[in-house]
């Protein structure tokens, strides 16, 4: 059948839409009408070549590897109990400031996103561990669910995150070049946060009270530092092993990956927290994740092939390209594009679909290629936040104990603010690009 490149664009992308509005698993729907669309302009033989060429290439592609171990990394770390020592030891420094348990919160989510990278982890994890704090404490809920969504989701974007290793491919770029980018980025945003809740707390005072003094009054420094040093440095070896590894050269993010499960094993076993079931529990979800994520890497990967292929993505081109205000006017639109996607796709998704599309683009109009991967990945720490597909108000939402009275309104209320925050940080990385791109330019063979 003939049909035009600017058709086959609207068919392809008209499917898509309709196939997420209607709940249709996204992975099936975009395999689905990739293969539709492919049969109808090229044939099914050539189609299903396609698929298969595209396909086996994406997942015996070695980066991928780092998906599992990763993913295995952060649901050990979950279970290995480094968080409850990490809350008590900020508790204990933070409570007597208003609105110190949600900068705790922060923080938290913060060294959280250098050990996990697994949203549902560290959200479903701060959740349970200081809703109740906070809320029992007169904290208003909007806040007390705000920092703990917004805390919870650093994760996909500090180092070492999931969306990192699938965005690297997908455009053809270092991953462990991306890791670096993301490092201030991610630390620029945590600040932020914090701010916030520190002024928000000072002009409303009611919104986050400090805790009754005689909570932590009485507690020597010296214990104060020890507590504070022996929560810290688990952590802080996981992050160097790791990410130092990959700095300095030593190891690919793959082998970085391993090395990191391995360590996270080891934590867990320090802790006492390891056991056969936790060990079953942790790989049963290892796989779980790594199997959602690798089938919407081969459906996405295949619909892009066949949208390339078809020409659509010049059509996509001529009209950015084409876009009032030059080559910002062109990068407003990618970023608008991406926010809009992010209310009703989820991550994985909008990074497979979108990048390979537009970082032709982006290094046309003369980004840097790792400054515009981090502008992305940023720019989609708000679909995480916003309705109606926002993944953290569920996870929150579901994690919150009933008794709190938290209603999914309260968290939507609390992270509007947050969201206009990551606004913020974007356009401090427009200004600003050596935000993102000093740290890369320092690494081993950089």
């Amino acid at each position: 059948m003939t049909l035009t490149p600017e058709i086959t664009t609207v068919l392809m992308l008209g499917g898509v839409f309709v196939a997420v509005l209607t709940g249709f698993p996204f992975a099936l729907g975009i395999g689905t009408m990739g293969l539709f669309i492919g049969s109808l302009v090229f044939g099914v033989p050539s189609t299903l070549e396609l698929y298969y060429g595209r396909i086996f290439a994406q997942l015996t592609n070695y980066t991928m590897l780092a998906v599992p171990l990763f993913a295995f990394m952060g649901n050990m770390l979950e279970r290995s109990g480094i968080t409850e020592g990490l809350f008590d030891a900020l508790y204990v420094w933070l409570g007597k400031l208003r609105g110190g348990l949600a900068v705790a919160t922060i923080l938290i989510g913060t060294i959280l996103a250098a050990c996990v990278g697994v949203i549902a982890a560290s959200v479903t994890t701060l959740a349970l561990l200081a809703l109740t704090p906070m809320v029992t404490r007169g904290y208003d809920k909007a806040l007390a669910t705000g920092a703990v969504c917004a805390g919870g989701t650093l994760g996909i974007l500090i180092p070492p995150s999931i969306m990192l290793v699938v965005y690297g491919p997908a455009a053809g770029v270092s991953v462990g070049r991306l890791f670096f980018g993301a490092f201030f980025p991610g630390f620029l945003l945590s600040a932020l946060y914090c701010i916030y809740i520190i002024v928000y707390c000072l002009i409303n005072k009611e919104a986050g009270p400090p805790v009754p003094e005689e909570e932590v009054k009485g507690i020597p420094i010296s214990k104060k530092l020890f507590m504070l040093f022996v929560s810290l440095l688990p952590p802080l070896i996981l992050i160097l092993a790791v990410l130092g590894s990959i700095f300095f050269g030593i190891a690919a993010p793959t082998e970085a990956a391993a090395v990191g499960a391995f360590a996270a094993t080891v934590l867990a076993i320090i802790y006492r927290k390891f056991s056969w079931d936790i060990l079953k529990g942790v790989a049963v979800d290892t796989i779980r994740l790594s199997g959602m994520v690798y089938l919407i890497i081969a459906m996405a990967t295949a619909f892009v092939g066949v949208f390339l292929r078809a020409g659509c993505g010049d059509v996509v081109e001529n009209i950015i390209m084409g876009a009032p205000g030059g080559r910002w006017g062109a990068f407003l639109i990618i970023m608008v594009v991406a926010f809009l996607l992010g209310m009703f796709i989820d991550w994985i998704g909008i990074v497979l679909l979108l990048v390979p599309i537009v970082t032709p683009i982006a290094v046309n109009l003369g980004f840097d290629p790792i400054w515009f991967a981090m502008m992305i990945c940023v720019n989609l720490q708000m679909s995480f936040l916003t309705p109606p597909f926002a993944y953290a108000i569920f996870f929150v939402k579901g994690s919150a104990p009933p008794e709190l009275g938290i209603e999914t309104t309260d968290i939507i209320r609390g992270v509007i603010p947050f969201v206009i925050l990551v606004i913020v940080s974007l356009l401090l990385c427009v200004l600003f690009p050596q935000i993102i791109l000093w740290l890369p330019s320092r690494m081993a063979g950089g």
